[in-house]
């Protein structure tokens, strides 16, 4: 799974080899430079969806329930479900449990697919004292293990373990009946997401541990800008090629 917020790469994705797309609430820091996903509301998280939707038509496309939008009563809950299905997406993604299982049971029941997502999650990030590892204790391990559990039990038809150890996350997939997707949580889930400019290398500052890149994407386009304002200047482009 890769993340995806926009209509230009959705058309690219579209003809990979990827299996699945999530349109996360982090396109508020990816695409509109805010320090955390808590930004993200139901308007923005509808319109990328939409976007992502019109250039995605052989992918499996969950988009993220934005903070505090199913926590606000039943009624604002399927308004927002009904406005990002509307949108294109075809499951959506909530985070953590607690008060949320009840609404994931409803979900369900109401014939809504829904993923859940434990270990760092991003909209927890203030009660977590920031962007931390999670698990890493043998209590918290065993919360989160007992959590996946009440997810499963609830109806979710996956599980994204973000931030935590290796070891916990191969003990959660091995528990479950349900696969799980891992970040930062090594190679023992039962599949991978990365967020789309992470894995291109956009951004030259950004590198956790647990990111792989597979292009200097951030080089590659700086290069092309620079040659393109080199030409232009040095009244090589347009040339008579591109002329009428």
């Amino acid at each position: 799974m890769v993340t995806c917020y926009d209509f230009w790469s959705a058309q690219i994705i579209n003809n990979s080899n990827v299996d699945a797309v999530l349109v996360g609430d982090s396109t508020a820091m990816v695409m509109h430079g805010y320090d955390t996903t808590i930004n993200a509301d139901i308007d923005m998280m509808v319109s990328h969806t939409a976007a992502v939707s019109k250039g995605l038509k052989q992918k499996f496309l969950i988009a993220d329930m934005p903070f505090l939008s199913h926590l606000k009563g039943r009624n604002q809950l399927v308004e927002s479900v009904d406005k990002l299905f509307k949108a294109g997406a075809q499951a959506v993604k909530i985070e953590g449990t607690g008060n949320t299982i009840n609404d994931i049971e409803f979900l369900v029941k109401s014939g809504i697919p829904v993923m859940g997502h434990l270990g760092m999650t991003p909209q927890s990030v203030h009660q977590f004292g920031g962007f931390k590892l999670q698990g890493n204790t043998e209590n918290q391990a065993n919360q989160i293990l007992e959590e996946a559990k009440k997810l499963q039990y609830a109806g979710c038809f996956s599980i994204v373990l973000e931030m935590v150890p290796s070891k916990l996350s191969k003990k959660i997939t091995q528990n479950l009946s349900i696969p799980t997707i891992g970040i930062g949580a090594g190679k023992f889930t039962s599949g991978q997401i990365l967020v789309l400019q992470d894995l291109l290398g956009m951004n030259k500052d950004f590198n956790p541990k647990f990111l792989k890149k597979y292009l200097n994407g951030f080089e590659l386009i700086k290069k092309a800008l620079n040659n393109y304002d080199k030409d232009v200047k040095e009244m090589k482009f347009p040339s008579t090629k591109e002329s009428y």
